[in-house]
């Protein structure tokens, strides 16, 4: 398929700037794959939709403050710093993009904070806006890492246009967050409330967690028109003993499987053998999923509403048909659903 074909107006009064007032309390609409019938729900009538023994499939990575701002030696230009990944525990070196980039130079000192408590030396470029820092702090590692994410402030996405609040910290996370390693949060989690999940356990649902630290590539520009050209990002990923007894159990019984969204769907597709079902998996995956694709473990999913020419907009059409997708797109433009990670969700039912 072509870039151009995920290609869709959509006004930026459609992109959600903040999360709906409680996390099950979005819209949810629902698209059944099956005979194309469109209906439109409150997040937590998801409950209506599944039964005993089936599983829901979450990410259960932690989303860490990678945002944050420093000032340049001598010139005090502010600069603005994205903690991707460490690199390096006992040095304190950490994978970052900054911006503006032109600016920053191997050798060049940032200090953050507003008594400069912490300064990070740049010791390597990496891309034309990637660098390597050593941040310069005397003390433990946990102690470094607690001063270091005092600094910094929830990393939501650039198209949300508004400065960080305070609620950004609990409401860019789910309510299982468990594993750190993510910049961006898993958004189709974002739905669960605590209320929902004991409410889902009541009825019988089983929950499997796995991990996918999902990180900028989410969120990175595809230019190439040719979609097999397009390179993703690689990004780290677990899937436990645990995990494969629940879901496979599941798939043998005949009951259903649902992935809680792209990242989720793209683990377990990483992750499945060729009979199937569902393996142990510790490492990185840059698996890109677009139309046409055959899914292997999963036959429901949970999903928010992406942004035009997004990879996530892509493995969505992938799951649920392309031409059934778009015309949901449409509707959800018509209805005045909310775009982006705090916008409203959408479920994918097989049947």
């Amino acid at each position: 398929m072509k870039l151009s074909q995920f290609k869709f107006k959509l006004p930026e009064d459609k992109i959600a700037l903040y999360p709906a007032k409680y996390r099950d309390e979005s819209r949810l609409m629902v698209v059944h794959k099956s005979t194309g019938k469109i209906e439109h729900k409150v997040f937590k009538d998801i409950l209506d939709y599944f039964d005993d023994k089936d599983v829901f499939i979450f990410n259960d990575t932690k989303v860490f403050p990678a945002r944050l701002y420093g000032n340049k030696e001598k010139t005090g230009a502010r600069i603005e710093v994205f903690l991707l990944r460490e690199l390096n525990e006992e040095f304190h070196l950490w994978d970052v993009l900054v911006d503006p980039a032109r600016k920053i130079r191997i050798g060049n000192k940032l200090y953050f904070g507003e008594d400069d408590s912490m300064v990070a030396e740049v010791i390597d470029n990496t891309t034309s806006r990637g660098r390597t820092l050593r941040f310069l702090y005397e003390g433990s590692h946990d102690e470094f890492k607690k001063a270091l994410y005092a600094l910094g402030e929830a990393p939501l996405p650039s198209f949300i246009r508004r400065p960080v609040e305070e609620e950004d910290a609990e409401r860019f996370q789910t309510i299982f967050a468990k594993n750190e390693g993510a910049v961006t949060a898993p958004t189709a989690g974002l739905h669960f409330s605590r209320e929902l999940m004991k409410r889902m356990e009541i009825k019988g649902i089983d929950f499997a967690f796995v991990t996918m630290h999902a990180g900028l590539g989410n969120f990175r520009e595809i230019d190439v028109e040719d979609l097999t050209k397009h390179k993703m990002d690689s990004e780290q990923m677990y899937v436990n003993a645990d995990a494969c007894r629940i879901v496979n159990n599941a798939k043998d019984e005949g009951k259903n499987i649902c992935a809680v969204g792209t990242t989720v769907m793209r683990t377990i597709e990483t992750a499945v053998g060729t009979d199937g079902h569902l393996k142990e998996f510790d490492g990185w995956t840059n698996k890109f999923i677009f139309p046409p694709y055959d899914f292997s473990v999963a036959n429901s999913m949970v999903t928010n509403f992406h942004l035009p020419l997004s990879t996530l907009l892509m493995l969505v059409a992938a799951y649920g048909g392309y031409d059934l997708v778009m015309e949901a797109y449409h509707t959800a433009l018509k209805e005045d659903y909310r775009f982006g990670t705090y916008g409203d969700a959408m479920l994918i039912l097989d049947k």
